[in-house]
């Protein structure tokens, strides 16, 4: 009994820490200075880790492979295919002319500028994490007993804290949009209903350990309007939310994912599809439409590319988000990947998984640019409108800007795309057009 009465009182007091700590300033939108100095220590003990590395490969590891700090394992050739074949135009064809080609096929199979986004970003120096090929923990004692050290903290203390601010805010989501939303509809219906869906997203990024940095808050997603981003994990959305309310697209779940869905919809004018629904582009199109057309409804927030990519790089946005009309709010998300790797490899992790390396990294480190608003020109389609949001996007984000779409992530690529690029082919070695 007096071991249940004293786990009893250590629960409590571990409850009580954290609501007076973490989350009742969490509510408040404050902060007790305790994230900064939590940051502040890890970036010390990063930079010293860094330091100690630098001295231990310098002396002889025969035990540790020699890697490279580039991003690339080889070396390109940067020459566009259309210009290598103007080039051969000016010459009779030889055989040799071929070998810029396979020498294009190589690259393509050691390492493709697609697939590669779809696994996690390489990083310049170790993060004290053991998500890596080499051993560096092994180079020094020091070394060594600080990774041990950061092990302990992150799974007997980060985790469990995590864990609980997680289920707080997870239960306070439920719990408030599901008394928020027996009101009826009106103005003191859509503030509470912002109040909880704020007060909820701030706990649940103190959850993460976040730290966000938002630039440019005068261009802020403003009602009636779709706010488009560029998609590198689930918690993309709770980073934004974390500083507006958003008005969410996705599909109807099941689980905990669909009580979440079903409490917070009662609340907030959230658009939620069937499955059946979903694949049906017009019907899409119609309540979208019809959501943008009401300037009283929160902004919709839309990942266009459609599935997450590893933050190095932005890729096809899907058309139909700009086919909608309206004014379009373009936000660009960096993550820094030295205090955790916030990508989402779906077809490796599943979303427990996920969570769990997330829960047990270091923080949650980004950036969050807001963009000028856009709208479509008049002699613009909706794929030229498209790739102009996604270039700003990525030229704001410091993102590579690729025309490729997500969906190679898990399907081939499309027969068309092959067969374009044979032509190209076929017309330099018989001379009979132009290229494009």
């Amino acid at each position: 009994m007096e071991v249940v009465w004293a786990a009893g009182q250590v629960g409590a007091l571990w409850v009580a820490v954290m609501l007076g700590l973490i989350v009742l300033p969490s509510a408040l939108g404050i902060s007790l200075g305790i994230s900064e100095a939590y940051m502040w220590v890890l970036v010390k003990t990063l930079e010293w880790a860094t330091m100690r590395l630098q001295k231990g490969v310098k002396k002889p590891q025969p035990q540790m492979p020699q890697t490279s700090t580039a991003n690339g394992i080889i070396e390109r050739d940067e020459t566009p295919m259309e210009q290598e074949i103007a080039r051969l135009h000016r010459a009779d064809f030889e055989f040799s002319h071929i070998f810029y080609f396979c020498r294009k096929g190589f690259e393509a199979i050691v390492e493709d500028e697609v697939t590669q986004r779809f696994s996690s970003e390489e990083l310049l120096s170790w993060n004290l994490l053991t998500r890596t090929n080499v051993n560096f923990h092994y180079i020094s004692l020091r070394l060594t007993i600080v990774w041990v050290i950061g092990v302990i903290v992150r799974y007997c203390f980060l985790l469990p804290l995590r864990v609980t601010l997680a289920a707080i805010g997870i239960m306070s989501m439920i719990a408030g949009t599901t008394v928020v939303g027996q009101l009826p509809n009106g103005s003191v219906k859509n503030y509470l209903s912002e109040v909880v869906h704020l007060t909820c997203s701030r706990i649940l990024v103190r959850a993460l350990s976040g730290t966000i940095r938002y630039h440019n808050k005068e261009n802020r997603p403003q009602k009636g309007g779709i706010c488009v981003a560029n998609h590198t994990s689930p918690i993309d959305a709770i980073i934004l939310t974390n500083d507006g309310c958003y008005a969410m697209v996705g599909q109807v779940h099941g689980g905990l994912m669909g009580v979440i869905q079903r409490a917070t919809v009662k609340a907030c004018p959230h658009v939620w599809f069937e499955r059946s629904e979903i694949k049906d582009r017009h019907l899409v199109t119609k309540r979208l439409r019809e959501h943008v057309a009401d300037k009283s409804k929160l902004p919709i927030l839309i990942f266009p590319e459609g599935t997450c990519i590893n933050n190095t790089s932005v890729m096809m946005f899907k058309k139909g988000s700009f086919e909608i009309g309206g004014t379009i709010y373009p936000v660009a998300i960096k993550y820094d990947p030295q205090f955790g790797d916030a990508f989402w490899n779906s077809s490796k992790y599943n979303i427990v998984s996920y969570l769990l390396r997330i829960m047990t990294s270091w923080a949650i480190v980004c950036n969050v640019w807001y963009l000028p608003p856009m709208v479509r020109k008049e002699d613009e389609d909706a794929v030229q409108f498209a790739n102009r949001v996604r270039s700003a996007i990525a030229r704001q984000g410091g993102l590579t800007e690729l025309p490729w779409d997500g969906g190679l992530k898990r399907a081939k690529v499309k027969d068309t795309f092959k067969e374009e690029q044979q032509k190209n082919y076929s017309k330099m070695l018989v001379r009979n057009g132009s290229v494009g």
